[in-house]
């Protein structure tokens, strides 16, 4: 499936890391060659040697207040946090706008899971009577995107996918279709995840800290979409330009090699590309990619299943105007995603501008 966007820009984007809060946290950690991973603390089960990128710097007060903050758990603050970092940075004032033109679609690959727990070892330890209900809002997967339209006052739609470790990309196309079937002129996307030290004992359990390295990460990347059209009314600072998104379910045995020319259909050239998932440990996706300028942001932040979110909003915050970019991002078992951006305004926006006017096609 090839999903083609014409008049889709990127007005803002930004990243809650265990590099700290923003993009030129991030940046900066890219430039020094280090990373932001750190120990796991010997006494987490299956932890010994291994090492992940915990968001320290976080702290959800900066963000909100304390008791709003009390009734979210840590992926819902780095969402509504990070949403709010990307807002600001494409210059929306929602006092000004329509809030039922503004959603978000959210990619979370194990939000609720600390909330899930504790809910869960209250009924284990006392039956019915020992369930919190305070806690049941935020064993849900929708949860943080829920709490970031709440948080900043979004009332367009509201969407979460959980697709392993592309949960993030497929956010990305769900959020490009709702603008370009004119549900929304201004779309949240990208991915959000937490990691506590019970997941690390669950994937040790499971064989993931072996089959996908050890190098897990938490935090939410964001990035801000919006149809030209309304990017040109408002004055935005347009930072990129979406091309077209080729999308796969799987590379089939025997014709793994044609499954990745059709992932990448219409990709002439590339002068960034940001690896997502397990897209950096497919040979075949390296040896067609070439060698080029290339961002793994797994290997300096860690590895999520949302973690997409943060490298497209890094990839974009390194591409310079008029340079090709692009995402790659696999699961395992599939899918797999091309997603490609053109950097600064490429595309003259569409007039007159009217609700509902971007366009998309898919074939």
């Amino acid at each position: 499936m090839i999903y083609s966007f014409d008049n889709i820009v990127i007005s803002g984007f930004s990243a809650v890391t265990a590099a700290g809060n923003g993009m030129a946290a991030v940046l900066e950690l890219l430039g020094s060659g280090r990373d932001a991973l750190t120990p796991v603390p010997a006494d987490v089960p299956g932890g010994a040697g291994q090492r992940w990128g915990k968001a320290l710097d976080f702290k959800a007060s900066d963000f909100m207040p304390p008791l709003k903050a009390r009734k979210m758990d840590r992926c819902s603050h780095f969402a509504v946090g990070a949403s709010g970092l990307a807002l600001k940075d494409a210059g929306i004032d929602l006092k000004g706008m329509d809030p039922e033109r503004i959603g978000i679609a959210l990619g979370c690959g194990f939000g609720g899971v600390a909330n899930s727990a504790e809910f869960l070892s209250g009924y284990f330890k006392s039956g019915v009577e020992g369930l919190a209900p305070v806690l049941f809002p935020n064993t849900v997967s929708n949860a943080p995107a829920s709490n970031a339209s709440i948080g900043h006052g979004l009332k367009g739609p509201n969407v979460t996918l959980v697709q392993r470790f592309c949960s993030a990309e497929s956010a990305f196309v769900m959020a490009c279709r709702f603008i370009a079937e004119g549900r929304a002129d201004v779309m949240l996307t990208g991915g959000a995840d937490d990691l506590t030290p019970l997941m690390i004992a669950g994937f040790s359990a499971t064989g993931q800290l072996r089959r996908y390295a050890s190098c897990f990460g938490e935090g939410s990347g964001i990035l801000v979409l919006e149809s030209a059209a309304h990017a040109a009314r408002r004055n935005a600072p347009v930072k990129a330009t979406v091309e077209t998104v080729a999308t796969i379910g799987l590379l089939p045995a025997g014709r793994e090699r044609e499954g990745v020319e059709r992932l990448f259909s219409g990709v002439e050239r590339c002068d960034l590309l940001s690896l997502s998932g397990t897209a950096g440990d497919t040979p075949l996706l390296m040896q067609r990619a070439g060698a080029r300028d290339t961002i793994d942001t797994a290997r300096t932040l860690g590895r999520s299943l949302a973690m997409g979110g943060t490298a497209m909003a890094t990839l974009l915050a390194k591409l310079q105007a008029g340079r090709q970019g692009l995402h790659l991002a696999a699961s395992p078992e599939g899918p797999y995603y091309a997603i490609r951006f053109t950097g600064g305004a490429a595309v003259a926006p569409a007039q007159p501008p009217v609700p509902g006017d971007a366009k998309g096609a898919s074939h």
